[in-house]
């Protein structure tokens, strides 16, 4: 399963997660989370946005 390798990308695994789940809209994805909706599952998802932080570099350079 994958990790996220930054901050940024657990956020967008998280907005995508969301969109999974129904609670928010699908049209208000952008960017890496609409491409992380279209092409993970539910349970990938799940753990990506789960990643600890602390140890997480703001973006992925």
């Amino acid at each position: 399963m994958p990790e996220a390798k930054s901050k940024a990308q657990q956020r967008a695994a998280g907005a995508a997660l969301s969109a999974k789940r129904g609670d928010t809209k699908v049209s208000d994805l952008q960017g890496a989370s609409k491409e992380m909706y279209d092409s993970m599952s539910e349970a990938e998802l799940d753990e990506m946005a789960s990643t600890a932080r602390e140890d997480l570099p703001e973006s992925a350079d």
